[in-house]
């Protein structure tokens, strides 16, 4: 196994890294520096990981999961809503860690058996402070080979029945999320999110708003579009964003029903070499 040859760790943080959040008694999620892991199951039960952070924070994930879930309990294993840097950062560490099978979508396989890069991101996108900064940002594959499978076609989780994944295009080929019908918890990955992703301040303190997926990483917009207008279609009730703190109630369906109406002008950047 090989993080990327470009993995860093990232001088960035929010006012929430560190902490973690039970949004029902299976469902919780942990801030590490900008980005959230989710685990799902209750602490006296088997559990799923959902993402792996940061570069270089495989430790601090760890501990958090054995915080919530106890030093012999790894989990049943880890579902990937895509490879950016930031959400498979520590998954070489937390395998070494804890010897478990990794589920993707099949066209992020490439990024994740060390066969293709992403796209460097854009630091020349419209945005703040964040975007001028991601030419910093990692970008080549990771190698886990022999730990990665394709999820089911069936849209099913292992081990997860009440549970579906999703494709969600746009931010990157094979990005899916993660929805329970039955209390319509949505893990929106970074489909949209609940903070300005490319402002350092909002990212800071962790203004909370509905906004379109991280620009400098976005690389199909029109597929973007038409993702979130499938996923505001599922009327989610609950959001665990991969960036931003989590949204319920009206004022996630109105901040949902805003972005999608208004996508053009408030997601899509007005420069960039993605657009």
């Amino acid at each position: 196994m090989e993080q990327s040859k470009d993995n860093r760790m990232i001088p960035m943080t929010s006012f929430s890294s560190g902490n973690g959040q039970s949004v029902t008694d299976d469902v919780y999620y942990f801030t590490n520096q900008i980005v959230n892991v989710v685990m799902l199951g209750k602490p006296d039960a088997d559990w799923f990981l959902v993402d792996c952070g940061m570069p270089k924070c495989g430790a601090e994930i760890i501990a958090a999961a054995e915080k919530r879930y106890g030093k012999d309990n790894p989990p049943k294993a880890i579902f990937l809503t895509h490879g950016h840097f930031d959400h498979v950062g520590g998954i070489v560490e937390i395998l070494q860690k804890w010897d478990v099978r990794v589920y993707a979508h099949p066209l992020e396989m490439p990024f994740l058996t060390g066969q293709q890069e992403y796209p460097e991101p854009d630091s020349s996108v419209e945005g703040g402070l964040l975007a001028k900064l991601s030419s910093l940002y990692p970008h080549e594959p990771i190698d886990i080979s022999g730990h990665v499978s394709p999820f089911p076609a069936d849209g099913s989780l292992p081990g997860l029945p009440e549970w579906q994944w999703l494709h969600a295009p746009g931010h990157s080929p094979g990005q899916v999320v993660f929805f329970r019908e039955q209390d319509k918890i949505l893990i929106s990955a970074d489909a949209f999110i609940t903070v300005k992703q490319d402002s350092f301040y909002k990212v800071l303190v962790q203004k909370q708003e509905v906004q379109g997926p991280p620009r400098y990483l976005t690389t199909d917009w029109q597929a973007a579009w038409e993702t979130v207008r499938k996923l505001k279609d599922l009327r989610p009730a609950i959001v665990i964003a991969g960036h931003g703190q989590y949204m319920e109630g009206a004022e996630l369906r109105l901040g949902l029903k805003k972005l999608v109406e208004d996508f053009a002008t408030v997601a899509i950047p007005d420069h960039g070499k993605f657009v």
